[in-house]
């Protein structure tokens, strides 16, 4: 790649001249970082390590005004992904990061690729890395923090800044979540977008910033726009700079861009144009000395200090705040403003010339300012004004394991979620009173009514039910800040980005919630990428999946899911339960509301059905001490359900579809077939005692001889609703011959019978496949 011109290094107002020491520091640090990531580390795979010295570059000035001007310790900041060695710069210069993490970036244990709550050594607001979930974090950020005040019953105070690519508005995330009614009213947000009009692979031709401006200022957005620096401002006010001003905001995006690469002589050439103005403008250039005009082509308001400290002192606290500042992607790097510098690397020689530029030493790239300069006060100032003091933890209530209820009838899991709610706050109030649901607009639909009724709707302020005397209205819309459950509209990211912010209030303000997040199991999926990314981050909540299945029979195929039963296995940091009774469904959610809030905590998964089940098939023992041991089961993963004398085969069955399993071994016993029947309730942690019991990790392992002991190993039938390769693993225990029933297709509209018998899960495919096992 070709070098750039490079402009002289600016001759800065005495007043700033520190501020813009600090800001040449900063960009010589995070570019030394990936410089030191990718040649000067050892690398003996040579596989390729990666980093984004030009991303960096267009950041410096943006977060250099930010932290040393305006930043407070009580305030938050989400950055871009790509800018993550200017956040260890800065944290570097202030204190927080010692010296021996910088040549760390991308190494086993060192500095993570993208800024890590979790992961990093320093001081991190959020997680960052998936595009556009970064920038929404800080909406949930600020509805999680509005709400743990009202649980704390103390304020906190701070803005919650976003530092945005302005390649991640494309993402419809993001818009989503802007357009939420809830987001006009938090004068806390401050985005900043960095505009630098480049993507990976090129110069975006129309970024059509009008529109962006538009759809911000439409949702209620004040909207700051930083074109244009103190220089470019001077010239537009002398004769012809009318006409420059017009020349450069009429230019698409790679002509100006294409402008960064000329020298001043190139630029007196291309910069007037072919318009009626262009002799206007040539006269203006002509009095311009070089120095000034290769300067001023720069001189973007995205990286002019003074600009950027007038517009972040006209934040609005009483609405949401975007800014606009427009930027040079590698600003005062070589490889400024080239379409291909995203992932591009300085060379050796570049980095000297860098150095020599900003004043480093290429051979000592860590060195401090000295001790005694002003450049290093104003960093230790800065550092003492942002210490956080340590989070005070507010240790999680005491979560019951029981409440004493024995489900009799017929019921749904689905509905005992709802039930469950309610009976806590009876047994456990203090516990109950820190739980928060949150949904997409499906409450009623959910069994959420009554716990709605029971707890409220929350809002910062209270509203007027207006039809509260309506006799007909069954679900009562109370809103007021005491309520205990959030409801969003129809959009399933939104629902799992505030679950994540939600379950991480204990360790951002030591205040734990019990967040309990409620949607249809077919968009599990649409919603699991920022929902892993939640959990990644720290944020430990409860989602739960219901109705699912193709046990939606009379719904069709587009509203039943088939993978989502193997969440459990696949991700990390949480445990997935799926209960066949409504006392299962009562155990596995207490036992996921005790892990939340604690730092050797971790999230939950339900997955619940809309089927009636006839409860007394679960033969809930009634002594206490047997009704313990199964609880402990069920908790554990999976619990036997009948037991039969010289069995021949196992049917291990998860959810909806035990009660055909149950009808198959009764059918099989009058063939001649003893059959016994496990209830699985959580592949994942069977999976887990497996693995362990394999030598690898140390999860508990009793659950295996409790449900399946050698002396009992036969031929296994598993069958579940949904793909049969969340239980394909039970057979590798005693290493027994398997059938494995699921689903493999997308569903059909029809009858629960016409249903499973397309996918062969109904008592007739199970009772087959037992016969092929033992025939």
């Amino acid at each position: 790649m070709t070098t750039a011109p490079t402009a002289p290094r600016r001759t800065p107002d005495t007043t700033l001249d520190v501020l813009h020491r600090i800001e040449d520091r900063v960009l010589w640090l995070s570019s030394a970082i990936v410089h030191h990531a990718n040649r000067v580390r050892p690398n003996p795979s040579g596989l390729k390590v990666g980093g984004h010295q030009a991303s960096c570059a267009s950041m410096v000035s943006i977060m250099t005004a930010l932290w040393f001007r305006h930043l407070r310790p009580e305030d938050r900041v989400s950055v871009k992904p790509h800018a993550s060695p200017v956040l260890h710069a800065i944290n570097h210069l202030l204190g927080d990061l010692d010296a021996s993490y910088l040549p760390t970036l991308r190494a086993f244990g060192g500095l993570q690729s993208y800024p890590s709550r979790s992961k990093d050594p320093d001081t991190v607001d959020y997680s960052t890395g998936s595009v556009g979930i970064g920038a929404t974090a800080t909406i949930w950020g600020a509805l999680a923090r509005r709400y743990a005040d009202r649980s704390a019953g103390e304020g906190f105070k701070g803005r919650q800044y976003a530092l945005v690519g302005d390649a991640e508005l494309d993402e419809g995330a993001v818009w989503e979540a802007v357009l939420d009614p809830q987001v006009a009213d938090l004068g806390e947000l401050v985005w900043i977008v960095d505009l630098n009009r480049q993507s990976l692979d090129r110069v975006v031709p129309n970024m059509a910033a009008g529109r962006l401006h538009g759809m911000f200022a439409a949702a209620g957005w004040q909207v700051l726009t930083l074109k244009y620096g103190h220089l470019l401002e001077r010239l537009f006010e002398r004769p012809g700079g009318a006409a420059l001003r017009a020349r450069i905001d009429g230019m698409a995006n790679p002509e100006y861009q294409r402008l960064l690469r000329c020298s001043a002589g190139h630029l007196r050439e291309r910069l007037p144009g072919t318009g009626a103005e262009a002799p206007a403008i040539a006269a203006l250039l002509a009095e311009t000395d070089d120095a000034t005009l290769m300067e001023a082509v720069r001189n973007l308001g995205g990286h002019d200090l003074t600009a950027l400290d007038a517009a972040l002192s006209e934040v609005d606290d009483h609405r949401p705040t975007v800014v606009f500042a427009y930027t040079v992607k590698g600003h005062g790097l070589p490889t400024q403003g080239h379409p291909q510098n995203h992932s591009s690397l300085l060379t050796e020689g570049q980095m000297r010339q860098l150095a020599a530029e900003v004043g480093a030493d290429p051979d000592d790239p860590w060195q401090g300012f000295p001790a005694d300069s002003a450049a290093a006060r104003l960093c230790a100032e800065t550092g003492a004004r942002l210490r956080r003091d340590p989070v005070r933890m507010t240790a999680p209530p005491a979560m019951p394991t029981d409440t004493g209820r024995t489900p009799t009838g017929v019921a749904t899991t689905q509905a005992a979620l709802g039930r469950t709610l309610l009976d806590l706050t009876r047994t456990a109030p203090e516990a109950a009173r820190r739980v928060v649901t949150v949904s997409p607009d499906v409450s009623s639909s959910t069994n959420l009514g009554g716990w709605v009724n029971k707890v409220g709707v929350w809002s910062p302020t209270e509203r007027v039910d207006w039809f509260a005397d309506d006799a007909e209205t069954i679900l009562h819309w109370r809103e007021r800040p005491t309520g205990q459950h959030i409801e969003l509209g129809i959009a399933e990211t939104n629902l799992v980005g505030i679950l994540g912010e939600l379950g991480a209030t204990w360790s951002r303000w030591g205040e734990p919630l019990l967040p309990i997040g409620v949607m249809y199991d077919p968009f599990v999926n649409r919603a699991l990428e920022p929902w892993s990314y939640g959990i990644y981050a720290g944020g430990q909540s409860i989602l739960v999946g219901t109705p699912s299945g193709v046990t939606l029979a009379p719904e069709g195929g587009a509203h039943q899911s088939i993978t989502t039963p193997s969440l459990g296995i696949e991700q990390p940091g949480c445990t997935t339960w799926e209960p066949a009774f409504a006392l299962d469904t009562e155990w596995t959610l207490l036992a996921a509301l005790s892990r939340l809030g604690r730092p050797d905590g971790g999230s939950a998964y339900l997955r619940l059905s809309t089927r009636p089940v006839d409860q007394t098939l679960a033969r809930v023992p009634s002594d206490p001490a047997a009704r313990e041991r199964r609880r402990r089961q069920v908790v554990a993963g999976a619990y036997p359900l009948r037991r039969r004398s010289g069995a021949k085969v196992t049917i291990a069955a998860m959810g909806a579809m035990v009660p055909e399993a149950l009808a198959a071994a009764d059918r099989l016993q009058g063939l001649g077939v003893p059959a016994d029947v496990v209830c699985v309730v959580s592949p994942g942690l069977l999976y887990q005692a497996m693995d362990a019991r394999a030598g690898n990790g140390e999860a508990p392992d009793w659950i295996l001889d409790q449900v399946f002991p050698a002396e009992r190993a036969t031929p296994l039938v598993t069958v579940l609703d949904g793909h049969p390769h969340t239980l394909a693993f039970l057979s590798a225990l005693h290493g027994v011959p398997a059938r494995r029933l699921g689903v493999t297709r997308f569903g059909q509209s029809g009858s629960l019978e016409e249903v499973y018998r397309h996918h062969g899960i109904d008592t007739d495919g199970i009772v087959a496949a037992a016969l092929d096992l033992t025939e």
